[in-house]
């Protein structure tokens, strides 16, 4: 029974509703200034994962090649039709969502949540442990934390984020049940080296949001796919 990534997609769907249902007791000024707020958390958090780093080349280059990839099959303006296409009948839904109107850049808040729940090294190694021991005390545990994260990325982005909570489960639920097979085909390294390249896109997410720079982070996101596996090419080559 997957119960850490079911408590995990449950919290991220409470703290959505309660951050969107209550953004109109909270003042215009503070969902204003809330974005940087996001800037400079995402990028504490990257540094964060960017400091368990194992080995700078496979992590430089999962990140060159990925946004290549990402480049050309124009993974972000994909994202961004299926942000568009969720948030329409979300916003009709629930009648009126504030962050249509104080928000023009729901497209870099969406990505960057994307990237803060989905991607994170404590929930694929927590997902992965679990499927392995049964030990869900990780991920009920990072379940608080994106609780709170959830309601306040809500007050500026409505009830668009409870629908975080799917793909995330996604990716949780998978890797649960493919902890038996993954697992023992990864190696200490190899974790520490995704989450390098995780915690540099959420870097450069901290930029975009705060707006200094806008990078395409949705271009970049295939890098966390293919780091695991240049990481261990490049043991194997070079150890």
């Amino acid at each position: 029974m997957p119960i850490g990534p079911i408590i995990n997609g449950l919290a991220i769907i409470l703290g959505g509703f309660l951050g969107a249902f209550f953004q109109n007791k909270i003042p215009n000024r503070l969902c204003k200034i809330m974005p940087l707020t996001f800037g400079v958390a995402s990028m504490g958090m990257g540094v964060n994962s960017i400091i368990k780093i194992d080995s700078l080349p496979p992590v430089i280059l999962s990140l060159l090649i990925g946004s290549a990839i990402g480049e050309i099959i124009k993974l972000e303006k994909g994202i961004e039709w299926c942000v568009n296409k969720i948030r329409t009948p979300t916003e009709w839904f629930f009648f009126k969502d504030r962050s249509s109107n104080v928000n023009e850049d729901v497209m870099e808040k969406f990505i960057a949540i994307v990237v803060l729940f989905c991607t994170s090294g404590t929930g694929i190694f927590g997902a992965l442990n679990e499927g392995i021991t049964g030990e869900a005390s990780l991920l009920i545990s990072k379940a608080f934390l994106d609780l709170f994260t959830a309601a306040i990325f809500a007050t500026t982005l409505g009830y668009l984020v409870m629908t975080i909570a799917i793909p995330q489960f996604l990716v949780m639920i998978t890797l649960f049940f493919s902890a038996g097979t993954i697992l023992p085909l990864t190696e200490p390294y190899m974790i520490n080296d995704f989450s390098a390249v995780g915690g540099l896109i959420m870097l450069a997410t901290g930029f975009r949001i705060s707006g200094i720079k806008s990078f395409p982070i949705g271009n970049m996101l295939p890098a966390l796919i293919i780091a695991m596996p240049i990481s261990k090419l490049f043991a194997i080559l070079f150890s």
